[in-house]
């Protein structure tokens, strides 16, 4: 089974599904045969390209709160956070800026086998460590806690060499109904959005296996070859 799931590295609420996600795959019977893919889908192209202000600074310029009501706002989601054993998780006085760097930075670390592992980093980095993720020399410091090569991390940055695979990723997303992040999409036909609690997540990882993995209601029956069935011979198709 299949499960990708587009985010943006500095909305809270997609470190959190990333998190539920995690948890959910734990505690789901077939996590093991689950491929689950990142994908990039950055909120607000207008951010400037470096750190300019708090996230606290951005939710009062941007959708005119005070302070009560930035508190609220952030103090919501990083109780669930917490209560989901995610923590320290940091919401309000980090920074902000603009993510599509530091999206080309994860398509690369993918492309470099690092692909589940950059992600985790990405979020525990900014969520966690309060740390920019912003600038090439920022992205150069995770690029070392990933073992990637400094010099090739540098190029590829300033070349911008994987900009378009991350503008693909935010239209497939747009196409396929997305509205916003986290947006969850298993085996290509079914989607949820927002980040659902874990038991929700691992409800829906169970139904659509089920859907696409008959069960077996009756294991003995009349007319079998033998005890143990009949087995299908080494010439037949279904071994090709």
């Amino acid at each position: 089974m299949r499960v990708e799931i587009w985010s943006d590295i500095i909305c809270p609420w997609c470190g959190l599904g990333n998190h539920r996600l995690g948890r959910a795959l734990e505690r789901f019977e077939h996590g093991g045969d689950v491929e689950v893919v990142h994908r990039s889908f950055p909120l607000d192209p207008t951010l400037p390209s470096g750190p300019a202000m708090t996230a606290r600074q951005m939710l009062k310029n941007k959708y005119g709160m005070d302070d009560s009501q930035v508190d609220a706002a952030t103090g919501r989601v990083r109780e669930l956070a917490e209560r989901d054993g995610l923590t320290p998780y940091v919401v309000a006085d980090n920074t902000v800026g603009n993510t599509a760097l530091a999206h080309e930075f994860l398509a690369y670390a993918t492309d470099q086998g690092k692909h589940a592992e950059a992600w985790h980093l990405m979020f525990r980095a900014y969520f966690g460590d309060v740390r920019s993720i912003f600038t090439v020399d920022a992205l150069l410091e995770v690029a070392a806690e990933l073992g990637l090569d400094q010099d090739e991390t540098r190029e590829v940055l300033r070349d911008r060499r994987f900009r378009q695979q991350v503008e693909d990723e935010t239209r497939q997303a747009q196409e396929l109904g997305a509205r916003g992040v986290p947006f969850i999409v298993i085996d290509g036909k079914y989607a949820i959005s927002g980040a659902q609690d874990t038991g929700a997540l691992l409800g829906a990882l169970r139904q659509v296996w089920d859907e696409s993995h008959p069960k077996f209601l009756v294991e003995d029956a009349e007319g079998l070859c033998g005890p143990d069935g009949c087995a299908v011979p080494d010439t037949h198709p279904a071994h090709a």
